[in-house]
């Protein structure tokens, strides 16, 4: 599927900042049927059991997939928290491979959003899926003398055009 455009990433962010030594340091892309999608690989130390990804980690990428996806429909300065998040686990998922992260909206309203996120295998078998609630919120209603453009400082051009799943 085609590329739209890349987001940005942050500096800390355990999914997503290029700073934090034990983050998973995804990217995400925007794709042209309105969903975002994320080519990432968890490492051994975001275990919970040899082989197996903690199920936390799982959780925590699927919420950043809900943001993330909402971003497709407006633009990286919509913040938001999660309100209420329905996690389904189907199969293991491992570390040291390739998955792919997946978010769409489902339900947009200007002050909420809901959101199918999944993470399948390169092999296109669902791991995982949740459906994310956020509600939508200035920066300043959620952190104080915080600068998100300054966080989110990084847009890491690399060509990708297609992401097949």
């Amino acid at each position: 599927m085609k590329v739209i455009s890349k987001q940005r990433n942050s500096r800390m962010c355990v999914v997503c900042g290029m700073d934090n030594p034990i983050g998973f340091r995804a990217q995400f892309y925007n794709m042209e049927d309105g969903s975002v999608v994320t080519p990432f690989r968890y490492q051994e130390e975001h275990q919970s059991f040899p082989q197996r990804v903690h199920g936390g980690l799982i959780a925590t990428m699927l919420d950043e997939l809900g943001l993330r996806a909402m971003w497709t429909k407006s633009s990286e300065d919509v913040f938001g928290v999660t309100m209420s998040m329905d996690v389904k686990y189907r199969k293991p998922v491992p570390y040291g491979e390739e998955l792919l992260g997946r978010g769409i909206v489902v339900k947009d309203t200007p002050k909420f959003a809901v959101i199918k996120s999944e993470i399948m295998d390169r092999k296109g078998i669902f791991l995982a899926n949740a459906e994310v609630k956020y509600i939508k919120l200035e920066v300043e209603q959620i952190v104080q003398d915080v600068n998100p453009h300054e966080e989110m400082c990084y847009l890491i051009e690399d060509g990708v055009t297609e992401i097949l799943f």
